[in-house]
């Protein structure tokens, strides 16, 4: 994969918010040009591992030093380690890809926490450990640089989806909406990229659904179209001073969640319509904030995949296009493994990956450390 050009064959890897699984996915890139998207694959989480990472994530919000791994956290993150070498274990071995002609492996890790404001961001995972298991160099902790000097640390892939828009045939301006669990926006017009955090994406509607049904999701937003959205909720909780905050701006995970935001005694419908269209109203409350309307939206992520969400979207994008990645040609489910292959490469090359105007850096900032085997 290797050439004159220094294009490098990147594994990416990445276990989101939303806790459903590792994401695996291989590119070949120089770091700034994307020169092929290579296979993907996909290891899921079993109830068991999920309930491991929720019970990191509520030990997590009690951390003051990011480096610390006791109890539960010890645990999840061996489990984040080991869960993701086997992961590139299988995919590389399912994929009959050459080991050698693998240059660097991306390891976002779990985040159990994120508080920039106190100067926190914590991702589980030992990147050491998992360039030793799989001899492999591999570049991790990408957030902590960028926080330490006064960034959000978030989010990430900005940089990656400019690289994507910058030759898609659409008009611009274009914005890459990524629904995980928290959703977040990269508006693509020339010259570097602004981002931020929109608000809540998937999270609250996956935890809605466990909590009434036992569900991990709704899927393909199968209850929320059945019910009725209840607007004076979804324009009482827009009247949070994060939804007035300019970009950059970054949410924790459990920033809204469902014992914080005053939520009534819905039915699974309504309840699962009412939180699906606080998704799509927080992502079209964004436009008023960024340099001009966008003409054409791409939507990545689990919400890509829910008919319902899209809909939303749609409906209240309606000035814009709005399609999802899979129809331009990208990958919704694997776009943020394949942009944690690219980051690794910008770090390995020291090319910066937070810029003022996605994270609030002080400047365009490398990122990342380079572990080797």
């Amino acid at each position: 994969m290797g050439s004159g050009l220094g294009v490098i064959g990147a594994i990416g890897l990445m276990s989101g918010t939303s806790l459903d699984g590792v994401d695996v996915a291989l590119i070949e890139t120089d770091g700034e040009r994307i020169g092929r998207f290579g296979p993907t694959g996909y290891r899921p989480y079993s109830d068991a591992e999920r309930d491991l990472l929720r019970q990191a994530l509520a030990e997590g919000a009690n951390l003051s030093d990011r480096r610390e791994r006791t109890g539960v956290l010890k645990e999840a993150d061996n489990f984040v380690t080991r869960v993701h070498a086997e992961a590139v274990d299988t995919f590389i071995k399912a994929q009959k890809i050459d080991r050698g002609t693998i240059g660097i492996v991306g390891f976002h890790g779990q985040t159990v926490l994120h508080r920039p404001a106190a100067g926190l961001t914590v991702q589980i995972g030992d990147g050491k450990a998992l360039a030793a298991r799989l001899n492999l160099p591999v570049a991790y902790d990408f957030r902590a640089a960028d926080v330490a000097m006064g960034g959000q640390g978030a989010p990430l892939v900005p940089v990656f989806h400019q690289a994507l828009a910058r030759t898609l045939d659409r008009p611009h301006p274009i914005a890459v909406l990524n629904v995980g669990g928290v959703a977040n926006v990269t508006f693509v017009d020339g010259g570097d990229p602004i981002a931020c955090d929109t608000g809540p994406g998937n999270a609250l509607i996956d935890d809605f659904m466990r909590a009434r049904t036992g569900a991990p999701l709704d899927r393909d937003g199968d209850q929320a179209a059945r019910g009725c959205v209840d607007e004076g909720f979804v324009a009482r909780v827009l009247t949070d001073p994060f939804f007035d905050r300019p970009c950059p701006k970054s949410l924790d995970r459990n920033a809204f969640a469902l014992a914080n935001i005053g939520l009534p005694d819905f039915s699974v419908a309504d309840g699962a319509a009412t939180l699906s269209a606080l998704t799509a109203a927080s992502v079209a409350r964004i436009v008023r904030l960024l340099p001009s309307p966008p003409r054409a939206w791409i939507v990545a992520g689990g919400g890509a995949r829910n008919p319902t969400l899209m809909r939303m979207l749609t409906e209240r994008l309606k000035s814009a296009t709005v399609e999802t990645a899979d129809a331009v040609g990208w990958s919704s489910q694997s776009m943020e493994a394949q942009a944690f292959a690219y980051l690794a490469v910008r770090t390995l090359r020291n090319l910066p990956i937070t810029f003022p105007k996605t994270t609030g850096a002080p400047k365009p900032l490398p990122g990342g450390i380079i572990a080797r085997p």
